[in-house]
């Protein structure tokens, strides 16, 4: 027998579980070999192994459903805890879902080269995906590690990025470690508050399963059991790169995200994420995926701007 405790967010667990917890009863029949035990935002669950991922599963997507809709149903249970079917989504469709996301949010990969990087980290220990601005390169990232993480393939996930423009020294930077930093990784932080409840994502930092930190911070460091992404790896410059790549270890999987067209180095040909293409590109386990500006998800401005500046580089 196997123990899981889930933390759910949730403003009114009476209104949730219903009058005289009519909802959890009918939870309860529909898994009969789990001991489930409720206390306000805490559920916890015993029982075999597979009976709890499929539960904590199909309990995520009622916690969805609930978000969406401000209530609970009998037959959103059913569908939902029993079938697996999100009322008004077919079943097909549900397994192209990511990560279920805040607010009744979908977090898919929407363009082709988003889907290729999918389908290249189910086969891959190490994906590069070099593209332009706007393309989803951190953010698919970020959605693949959040994935791997409820799935627990790993055991915590590492985001980090080249502080260039404070040449990783950060000390001249007012306020403690974290002011320091934030400025630098913010756009890791959006992404996980698309993708994570506010407590969890919070508790999730506090107890380090999901780390946020410099790249000159992975020095001399072993990455085991997590899914580690390096962002903006266009700044790293080959060493610093080549320090990050040989961190991995068992049971791990990478991503490196960059755009080769906004290097912000003193000398761009120095980019680690340069030379990479071609030292690594035959190696059995490495991918490499070329996102364009087909898939730009921003504004339609982007794309125009992005085709723009590599028009005008093109004619130089």
């Amino acid at each position: 027998m196997s123990e899981l405790i889930l933390q759910a967010e949730i403003d009114n667990p009476v209104e949730f579980f219903g009058p005289e917890d009519k909802y959890l009863n009918q939870i309860k029949t529909l898994y009969p070999a789990l001991k489930i035990v409720v206390r306000g935002n805490m559920i916890k669950l015993i029982g075999p192994q597979n009976d709890l991922k499929s539960f904590e599963k199909r309990f995520d997507l009622l916690l969805l459903y609930y978000d969406k809709f401000g209530k609970i149903t009998n037959k959103a249970i059913e569908q939902i805890m029993e079938k697996e079917i999100f009322p008004g989504e077919d079943k097909e469709g549900l397994k192209d879902i990511l990560v279920y996301g805040r607010q009744g949010k979908y977090i898919k990969a929407q363009t082709p080269n988003q889907k290729k990087m999918v389908q290249s980290i189910e086969k891959n220990d190490m994906l590069f995906a070099i593209g332009p601005a706007g393309t989803g390169k951190t953010y698919t990232a970020v959605a693949l590690a959040v994935r791997a993480l409820k799935n627990k393939e790993v055991k915590k996930i590492i985001l980090t990025r080249p502080a260039v423009e404070a040449g990783e020294s950060l000390g001249f930077l007012p306020g403690d470690m974290k002011d320091k930093l934030d400025p630098y990784l913010q756009p890791l932080y959006d992404a996980l508050r698309d993708m994570l409840p506010t407590q969890k994502l919070l508790a999730y930092l506090e107890d380090e399963t999901i780390e946020i930190a410099p790249l000159a911070y992975m020095r001399g460091r072993t990455l085991s059991n997590a899914f580690a992404i390096l962002d903006e790896a266009q700044n790293a410059s080959e060493s610093q790169l080549k320090m990050f790549l040989t961190r991995m270890g068992k049971t791990s999987k990478f991503i490196i995200t960059g755009d080769i067209t906004q290097i912000d180095l003193p000398r761009p040909k120095s980019s680690g994420l340069i030379q990479v293409q071609h030292i690594l590109k035959n190696i059995k386990g490495i991918d490499f995926i070329y996102l364009n500006d087909q898939d730009i998800v921003r504004h339609k401005l982007v794309t125009k701007i992005v085709n723009a500046y590599l028009k005008d580089q093109n004619e130089k």
